[in-house]
């Protein structure tokens, strides 16, 4: 085959993982790509070449994920944590733009709650929106109580820095919003939540199961794959605040991570 050949391959094998839902089971194209790139080094390489080119990285190829691949900083494919909670309906003003990461925090956090979980190439987290919403919640009142405790009572809304005061905004914000008034409904932490995992259903990280407690989701491969690259910075953050066991709204759950787990990620 042709260098030219080659290349083309390689840009529609690329173009396949930027279609979330898309997988190789569906597509006889999509399958013999990543068939190829599994056992043709010269073809794997001119692929992470052209994705370097466009700002991505590979974070895995299989048969059952298809190839999964995260945008750098400076790709065009990356999205901003503003320009995130532009789309999903607010200013991407600061105070918003940490709901909506610890909205995906809570999510991923939720989804695996161990570290096998994330070596697993056949577990399958489980998720709801008012599960996530109580877990976030349940530990932004921790973290502000152990605030009170050690004397500290900066206003969260001040901008001070530090892990403490980022938390400290999801207390401030209501758990809901009056149905008559969708901007605030929108706004709550629930409605927040939910468009986390309604925006992770869309990117084909999530599937969407039922409507149970506001929305019941299992994950896919795919998002264990992207939330193991993300995993040294959230589950790093929890370490740091010392949670290690909150609630989900259903019992106590145990997040069984510790510093040497997060250092294999």
């Amino acid at each position: 085959m042709s260098g030219t050949e080659t290349t083309a391959d390689a840009n529609r094998l690329l173009a396949f993982g930027l279609r979330p839902k898309m997988v190789p089971s569906r597509d006889e194209e999509y399958r013999r790509l990543v068939q190829r790139f599994r056992t043709d080094d010269e073809f794997a390489a001119v692929t992470a070449a052209a994705a370097n080119g466009l700002g991505l990285v590979i974070l895995e190829v299989t048969e059952r994920t298809g190839i999964v691949a995260a945008s750098l900083d400076d790709s065009v494919f990356a999205v901003r944590m503003g320009e995130y909670a532009r789309r999903t309906g607010g200013e991407g003003k600061a105070h918003e733009r940490v709901l909506h990461a610890l909205a995906h925090l809570g999510a991923a956090t939720l989804a695996f709650p161990r570290p096998a979980d994330l070596a697993d190439d056949s577990y399958l987290g489980r998720v709801t929106v008012e599960g996530v919403e109580a877990f976030v919640r349940e530990a932004a009142n921790r973290v502000a109580e152990k605030a009170v405790e050690e004397g500290e009572i900066t206003d969260p809304s001040s901008g001070r820095p530090g892990l403490e005061a980022v938390w400290r905004v999801y207390v401030r914000r209501a758990r809901t919003g009056a149905t008559g008034d969708k901007r605030k409904l929108y706004s709550s932490t629930t409605g927040i939540v939910g468009k986390a995992l309604t925006f992770l259903a869309d990117q084909g990280l999530l599937v969407r199961t039922g409507d149970d407690r506001g929305g019941t989701y299992r994950t896919t491969p795919r998002y264990r794959a992207q939330v193991r690259e993300a995993g040294a910075l959230m589950f790093g953050e929890l370490l740091e605040l010392g949670i290690t066991e909150v609630t989900d709204g259903t019992g106590s759950l145990a997040v069984e991570w510790a510093p040497e787990d997060v250092t294999r990620l």
